[in-house]
């Protein structure tokens, strides 16, 4: 007798299904890692929120196009899935069926496949981070070390793949501890952020961070005289521990800090928000898409629980509430009440310039804030708190990412659009393990790549800062000087532009889908299967063509999203290659030429 084949097994209920999608989109980790690349673009940056609310407002029309499409066809594939159903069973476009799914298959890898390498890469940074926290002496955590990240990202690449490997269940049950834990502590980081700020006025007595040390003081710092590359600047005076030293005035006493919040400083250098209505306006129509461009890579993830159709209770019912409630959530709750309150804190003893030049701005706020609330000194406890809760969603959402990625190629496979052994699953585990490694091994390569130039253009780091850095090949290999770095693309914008834009292209072609889909359907909407879906083709379509005209414009940096436009043309120009060679050795036809029952 033949075996049976191995198929998935329906576990999942509406609570497992949302928490997949919200460990993905995971708001306390996206809040830590972006928050530095978006206060890195320069004078954009005053338009961060805004940026948010853009985006949310194009995702939540995808996710309705999902939800919608869910509805019609549960399975497994997600928008590769959803594709080949639309196209097959729509009166006129069905012979395009197989053409449209693998464009929009080969396009979702874009985003799949380089996404969780950025994940891990930033769990690279957030481990430097906290190393240089804990022994200063051997690394800096402003300033991290190339090598040491990218041993951390590999390593976390293969971890996160094994729990993946090891099945969904084990992966929903860790997603749901994480959720509770990261969205609890970001909550109470956003309210103590609030609270510092109420409570100090300008004028008031406050903190001042101080980057080489991680530690914030109550006094103003005494400085000197230095020149640096031919310019002369106050350079702080410092014990011979690195401790700076506070100013005394001519009765000996410590000059307090005293706090203010200046919009701009005499450069015209974004500093702070002067008022909370500042921090939600839009400042600048361009600076918005800018921001939008780089906070799509927070809220993706609402998709990814229709890839697992194959494994709900109740798919019809239970993904497409899983899709939209996720974002609700995460997207228009949790992210722009955490946002609203970083950047209010924001001033003039923590500005703008100093997390744009910081690894970690969310861990400086939270080591003030904890200092200011729990006294001197304990301000580090409670960021070491915070920052385990985030280090737990960075490995929540690349373990979703992983398990969605996976079950998209396992599709591919399975259709044999890609290689066989893609579409293969675990005998015991029910997984598809092939596909899981593969994308391990392309995590810890991208993975690599993010950290590599982690503070290049923008974010390059002052030579004296550089200077500063402890000496080894862990700590200080990678950095050479200010000019030099400055002159180097950013790779972690770079990367993550590039997910965003296979982001984009996904999303886009899912509107795409929706509107085939729903085409003189009974069930037909306008609203919901064309006014929606039109709005998200739209602004999904505006932030990829922002990638072009943006930088020739003035608005955010030009290497960066030139670089990332580079991947996706070569990304493209593969899969036609990839889809005409393997189409003629299999003897199949671009466009289907008979209509096959759904």
């Amino acid at each position: 007798m033949a075996d049976a084949p191995v198929e998935m097994k329906p576990t999942l209920g509406l609570t497992g299904l949302t928490m997949n999608a919200m460990a993905l989109i995971a708001p306390g980790a996206f809040l830590w890692l972006t928050f530095a690349g978006q206060a890195g673009e320069g004078s954009t940056a005053p338009s961060m929120w805004i940026g948010i609310v853009f985006a949310t407002a194009l995702c939540l029309a995808t996710a309705v196009c999902y939800a919608e499409m869910a509805k019609l066809y549960p399975g497994t594939g997600s928008s590769y899935y959803f594709a080949e159903q639309s196209f097959l069973n729509h009166e006129s476009a069905w012979p395009y069926a197989r053409l449209a799914k693998f464009i929009v298959g080969w396009g979702s890898h874009l985003y799949y496949w380089i996404y969780p390498g950025v994940m891990v890469g930033v769990i690279g940074v957030i481990s430097g981070y906290l190393v240089g926290t804990l022994w200063p002496n051997f690394m800096s955590a402003s300033n991290p070390g190339p090598m040491f990240m990218m041993a951390v990202a590999v390593l976390f690449s293969f971890g996160v793949a094994y729990i993946a490997h090891r099945g969904v269940n084990g992966s929903t049950s860790v997603n749901i501890a994480i959720n509770v834990i990261q969205i609890s502590a970001l909550i109470v980081f956003a309210v103590v952020a609030l609270g510092y700020r109420m409570n100090h006025p300008p004028g008031s007595v406050a903190l001042q961070f101080d980057a080489q040390t991680s530690a914030s003081y109550s006094c103003e710092f005494a400085t000197t005289k230095a020149t640096v590359n031919g310019t002369t600047t106050d350079t702080i005076t410092r014990a011979s521990d690195g401790t700076p030293q506070c100013a005394v005035d001519a009765a000996g006493k410590t000059v307090p800090y005293h706090i203010s919040y200046p919009e701009t400083d005499s450069s015209g250098a974004f500093i702070s928000h002067p008022n909370a209505t500042s921090v939600i306006r839009m400042h600048n129509f361009g600076w918005m898409f800018v921001q939008a461009t780089i906070a799509i890579l927070i809220l993706v993830g609402f998709e990814s629980v229709t890839s697992m159709g194959g494994e709900a209770k109740n798919a019809k019912r239970d993904v497409p509430i899983a899709v939209v409630t996720s974002l609700l959530v995460q997207g228009c709750f949790c992210y722009l009440f955490e946002y609203f309150a970083a950047n209010y804190f924001l001033n003039s003893g923590y500005p703008m310039t100093s997390a744009a030049a910081s690894a970690a701005p969310i861990g400086d706020m939270m080591t003030m804030v904890g200092d200011a609330l729990f006294g001197a000194g304990h301000g580090r406890i409670f960021m070491l708190v915070e920052a385990a809760t985030v280090f737990l969603a960075l490995i929540g959402t690349t373990l979703s990412c992983i398990n969605t990625g996976a079950r998209v190629t396992y599709a591919m496979g399975k259709d044999k659009e890609l290689p066989d052994s893609m579409g293969a699953l675990h005998s015991a585990n029910l997984t598809p393990h092939k596909a899981i490694w593969t994308l391990a091994i392309i995590s810890a390569i991208v993975g690599s790549i993010t950290v590599m130039v982690y503070f290049g253009d923008g974010l390059a780091p002052s030579d004296a800062s550089i200077a500063a850095i402890p000496h080894g090949f862990w700590s200080s290999f990678g950095y050479t000087t200010h000019d030099k770095m400055a002159a180097l693309p950013n790779t972690f914008l770079t990367m993550t532009l590039a997910s965003n834009f296979g982001t984009f292209l996904l999303y886009m072609l899912s509107c795409i889908t929706c509107i085939v889909c729903f085409h003189k359907h009974p069930m037909f909407s306008f609203v919901r299967h064309l006014l929606i879906p039109v709005f998200g083709l739209l602004a999904n379509l505006a932030c990829m063509a922002f990638y072009i005209i943006g930088p020739f414009m003035g608005y955010g940096t030009k290497m960066e999203p030139l670089l990332a436009l580079g991947i996706a043309a070569v990304w493209a120009i593969y899969g036609g290659i990839y889809f005409a060679r393997t189409s003629k050795k299999s003897g199949r036809t671009t466009l289907v030429e008979s209509r096959m029952a759904s």
